[in-house]
Formats: structure tokens, C-alpha cells, sequence
């Protein structure tokens, strides 16, 4: 009787030991990106076996979102939560259950303050409580907060929590190579200056774990995204080599050459398929290799075909591709339909994409707000600065083009902010657009800083002169007199004699001014002058605009003082006018 109860222990640690494996190979499997749908297979077996076993409920779920740790699948995420609140009605009441839950508040809705608390049970519930390890929580628990917080974009999650979390598994787990891939890709995520820190956890990854390919293929993305030929090629390489099962790095080959050697890129796709599971997903390349091979026709009937067994939910980015195809093919208006309902979906957009979608709309009048609207969110995902400054630009440029002076005024400002300097082409750019705009107090304002800059530009001054007489298009305020003296004064101190005809021309504007200010005056009712010689003060004003009249006159005969000059002349006559008025108006009316 012992023998057979001996026996049937054995058989059932047998059983679990190849339990375990199973789920080991699932998750092996899903490491390695492409082969999602076979690690699926092997984790949906492990879960059928034993729907109670915690790590296989837990994986199993991971499975269902991933498709990979960039792009992640939102029917997924659903059929997760609902996994693991099964097996908590179930009464698999598991720390490491609690983790997926919080791991799907990340996913949905990025409620990160609901997934930390449970985060945080599940620390306090694994810490022990006595023994050498009295005070340590979990290591694995504490690298699957870290790896929950590594996944989706940069948006998601709570990358300098998940990293807090990752370096205290690390300590008291000397051996796992995960802790260290998770934290790298934590890194990442908090934008490119800390890829110095990313490729130091990436290398203590593959410390830990020669044999693996993943550490190096992540470490070569961060080169490829620095397009440092050399080094991407030494890691992705050095990937294959360690792992040569491991599609990642041949897909990441394919990309780097597509556009730079397609036999070459060919190769790589090749070696891909060959590794990557049967899936729309992984045939999508395929299609994308005829587009980057110039053989348009046949790109799009092999998208069709993805899209007729597919269809385009399962295969986010085929509406995208149908649109490369048919701009290469030069049908505007099926290619323009194609990144509107790509980008409606808002599925693994990549920064080309946005060029796409920003030169197909730009051919058709009134899609301003929205092109403008899709280089916003190309700002919002892109960490290159040198990027963001680009989309900038790219949306002034359209406002520009299409005349909105007024919202291409804004984005120059942005990019000059973003920026923080303005050189002498900022300036001149910035201060045109405040022009058109119409917007004379900014136009003013930035004429006045880029004279100071510049001095020697004619640019700043002429800005300021349309700006100061466009404040004043009726001559009925004066404020262009106020800011073409303000100009002259600047003149005086830069130049006075390299500027004088501009000081004349601005001086031939003012005394236009005046007289036309003078005989609206003398029209005024109350235009009245007494025969004991008191005045009604609309004649005091008409007398001092006169006596300004005659410092101006005075300035322009100091200029040309030739009695042959045409400009002395003109300014002979308005003087002697404006003094002639001077000298009946001050005496008593009725009087000779």
C-alpha cells in the first residue's frame, strides 16, 4: 500500500514539474515577441490542466494583451480581468493575481494609484515574516510590478515606481535576468537622456543570461533609434548569435535595411518568418517588404488578402500601408482615406507616419486642424527634441501656407520656447507672422527686440513701420505718429544720417497727419475764437498740433535745406501754411 501511495506522489510531482515547465515555455515563448500565439497555446494548456495553478492564471493573462510590450491589445486587456477576477471567485486569492489585476488598471485607463494598492498588498502579503529572509517581500512579485509598469508607451504606468520596485528584487534575486530587462525597458520610458541608464541594465541582463538575445536586441533598438550603424548591427548580431530562434532581431535587420538594401532587408525577412509564428500579423512584413521594394501592386493585393482573412482590427496597420501604396501609386484621395482611418484607430502610429499623414493632407484645402492635430500627437509620443522642433515647424509652416496668420503665430511661439534662443531668422519669421496676424502690439513688441538683436538689419525697422502705421489705418488715433517717433529716435541713436530719408519719409507722415488732424478741427462746431481773443479748447489743440507741426517742418528743412530740393519745398509750404494758421487763430476774431 505505501508503495502505490509512493507511487502516485511521484506521479503527481511529475505532473506538476512538467506544469511548470509548460508555463516556463509559455512564458519563454512570449519573450520572444513574435510567437505570441504559440506561447498562448502552450499557456492556455497549462491553465486547462490546472485552473487554480497562480502562475499559470497569471501568464495566461499576460498572453491574452500582449502582442508586443509596444503595442497591446485592448479586446486582451478585457479578457484578463476578467480571468483573474474568475479566479479569485474561485478562490485563488493570490498576491501574484493581485499583480495582474493592478497590471490591467495600467492598461485600461492608466489608473496607476489603483494598481499600486494593490501592488502594495501584494508586497506586504509576500514579505516574510521571519527567518533570513524576515523583511523581504517576493522577488518575482516585486519584478512583475516593475514588468507591469515597463508596458505599453511612455504615458502608461509609473516607470520610476516599477524601477524603485525592479532594484529591490534585484537585490535579493542575484540570479534573475528579467529584473534587469524590465528595468531597462523602465528606463526607456522615462525618456531618452536616461538610455545611458537603460543600456546598463540591459547589459546586467545579459550578465546574468548569456544564452539570451533579448537583452542585446533591446540594447541595439535604443542604437537603432540613434542610427548608429555599427553598434545596432554588433547587438541585433550578437542577439541572433546568442539566440538564433529569436525573430525580434532579424525583424529589427529587415527594418534597418528596407530602405537601404532590399535584397539585404530581404534576407532578414526571410529568417523572420521562419522563427515568428504564422500569424497576419507577422505576414504584414511581407507586404510591407513589396512596398519597400517599389512593387506597389503586389503590396497592396497581398494586403487585401491580409485584410480579406484578417481584417483590418486584427492587423492595426494595414490601412496605413494601403495608404503608402496608393501615394507611391499616385492616388491622392484613397491614400489620404486610408491615414484618416488609420490614424481614427490611434493603433501603433510610428513617427514616419506623421510625415505621411502631414503631406497627403496638406494637398487638400480646409484639413488644417486636423493635420495640425495628428503633428500635436506626433509631439506628444516623440522624446527627440530635434523631432518635436520639426512638428512644430511643420504645423507653422501649414497655417502659413493656408493664410491662418493667427494660429501660425502660435506655433512659432511654441517653437521658440521650445527652442530657448531666438536667432536673426527667428526673429524675422516670428515678427512677419505677427504681421499678418494683424496683431500690432506683438509685431511691435517683437520689432522692438529684434532692432535691439540686430541693429544693423533693415528687416526689424521695416516691421515696425508697417506695424506702427497699421495701427493707425484711418489717421484718426495718432498712435502711428507715437511709434514712428519712437522709430525716428532709434534712427538718431543707431544712424542718424544712414537713416535719413527713412526719419524724412517718417517725418512726411506725421505732418500728413497733423494737417489732416488740423482741418478736422476747424470743422468741429466748437472750432471758436473769441473777439476778446479767448479760445474753446478744441482751437488749443488745433494751435498745439500746429506748433508740432512746425518742429517737424524745421526737422525736414534741416535734412534738405537746397531751396531747389523737392523735399524742401514741400516742407517750405506746409510750414508756411501752419504758421500762417498760427498767426490768425492766436489773435481776436472781429479785429483787424
Amino acid at each position: 500500500m505505501k508503495k502505490i501511495v509512493s507511487m502516485m506522489l511521484a506521479a503527481l510531482f511529475l505532473v506538476q514539474c512538467a506544469m511548470a515547465q509548460s508555463v516556463q515555455e509559455g512564458v519563454k515563448l512570449l519573450q520572444y515577441v513574435y510567437k505570441n500565439n504559440s506561447a498562448k497555446a502552450v499557456l492556455q494548456k497549462a491553465y486547462d490542466a490546472n485552473p487554480k495553478d497562480p502562475q499559470a492564471i497569471y501568464w495566461l493573462g499576460i498572453a491574452d494583451v500582449a502582442k508586443n510590450r509596444e503595442v497591446l491589445s485592448k479586446d486582451g486587456v478585457a479578457s484578463a480581468r476578467a480571468l483573474y477576477q474568475k479566479a479569485l471567485q474561485d478562490g485563488v486569492n493570490d498576491p501574484l493575481i493581485w499583480v495582474g489585476q493592478g497590471t490591467m488598471d495600467i492598461l485600461d485607463g492608466n489608473n496607476v494609484n489603483a494598481a499600486k494598492q494593490k501592488f502594495e498588498q501584494a508586497i506586504t502579503t509576500t514579505t516574510e515574516t521571519k527567518g533570513k529572509n524576515k523583511g523581504k517581500p517576493s522577488a518575482a512579485i516585486l519584478n512583475a510590478i516593475g514588468f507591469a509598469n515597463s508596458l505599453g508607451s511612455s504615458t502608461m504606468g509609473d516607470p520610476l515606481y516599477g524601477i524603485e520596485k525592479l532594484k529591490q528584487a534585484a537585490i535579493i534575486d542575484l540570479n534573475s535576468s528579467d529584473i534587469y530587462f524590465n528595468m531597462g525597458v523602465c528606463y526607456l520610458k522615462l525618456g531618452a537622456e536616461n538610455g545611458g541608464e537603460a543600456v546598463k541594465a540591459f547589459q546586467e541582463a545579459d550578465l546574468r543570461d548569456t544564452k539570451s538575445g533579448r537583452a542585446k536586441w533591446r540594447t541595439g533598438k535604443i542604437y537603432q533609434s540613434q542610427n548608429n550603424k555599427e553598434s545596432l548591427e554588433l547587438f541585433f548580431n550578437g542577439a541572433i548569435q546568442a539566440e538564433p530562434a529569436f525573430p525580434a532581431p532579424y525583424l529589427e535587420l529587415f527594418n534597418y535595411y528596407a530602405n537601404r538594401d532590399v535584397a539585404k532587408a530581404k534576407g532578414y525577412l526571410d529568417d523572420f518568418l521562419k522563427y515568428a509564428d504564422k500569424d497576419p500579423l507577422n505576414d504584414f512584413f511581407y507586404a510591407e517588404y513589396l512596398f519597400r521594394a517599389g512593387k506597389y501592386n503586389e503590396s497592396l493585393v497581398k494586403v487585401k488578402e491580409i485584410e480579406t482573412s484578417a481584417g483590418l482590427a486584427a492587423v492595426p496597420r494595414l490601412s496605413i500601408l494601403y495608404a503608402y501604396n496608393y501615394d507611391r501609386l499616385g492616388d491622392s484621395v484613397k491614400a489620404k482615406d486610408n491615414v484618416v482611418k488609420f490614424f481614427n484607430a490611434k493603433l501603433d502610429i510610428q513617427s514616419t507616419d506623421y510625415d505621411l499623414a502631414v503631406k497627403l493632407l496638406s494637398k487638400f484645402p480646409g484639413n488644417e486642424s486636423q493635420t495640425v492635430g495628428y503633428l500635436e500627437q506626433a509631439i506628444g509620443n516623440d522624446t527627440s527634441r530635434v523631432n518635436k522642433l520639426n512638428y512644430m515647424n511643420q504645423a507653422a509652416d501649414i497655417y502659413g501656407k493656408a493664410k491662418m496668420y493667427k494660429e501660425q503665430l502660435f506655433w512659432m511661439r511654441k517653437v521658440v520656447e521650445a527652442k530657448g534662443a531666438m536667432g536673426e531668422g527667428d526673429y524675422y519669421r516670428l515678427t512677419s507672422a505677427a504681421l499678418n496676424a494683424k496683431d500690432i502690439p506683438q509685431t511691435i513688441e517683437l520689432a522692438k527686440k529684434y532692432m535691439a538683436a540686430y541693429p544693423d538689419k533693415p528687416q526689424p525697422y521695416s516691421f515696425f513701420k508697417k506695424a506702427s502705421i497699421a495701427s493707425d489705418p484711418d489717421t484718426t488715433t495718432g498712435s502711428g505718429v507715437e511709434y514712428l517717433q519712437y522709430l525716428d529716435s532709434v534712427y538718431t541713436v543707431v544712424k542718424k544720417e544712414k537713416f535719413k530719408k527713412d526719419i524724412f519719409l517718417n517725418e512726411y507722415y506725421i505732418i500728413l497727419y497733423y494737417i489732416s488732424k488740423t482741418n478736422t478741427l476747424k470743422k468741429n462746431p466748437d472750432f471758436k475764437v473769441k473777439s476778446d481773443g479767448t479760445r474753446t479748447p478744441v482751437v488749443d489743440q488745433f494751435l498745439d498740433l500746429c506748433q508740432k507741426g512746425l518742429l517737424v517742418t524745421d526737422s525736414m528743412l534741416q535734412k534738405y535745406p537746397d531751396p531747389t530740393d523737392d523735399n524742401n519745398k514741400f516742407a517750405v509750404g506746409v510750414k508756411a501754411e501752419l504758421q500762417k494758421n498760427i498767426d490768425y487763430y492766436t489773435k481776436p476774431q472781429g479785429k483787424k
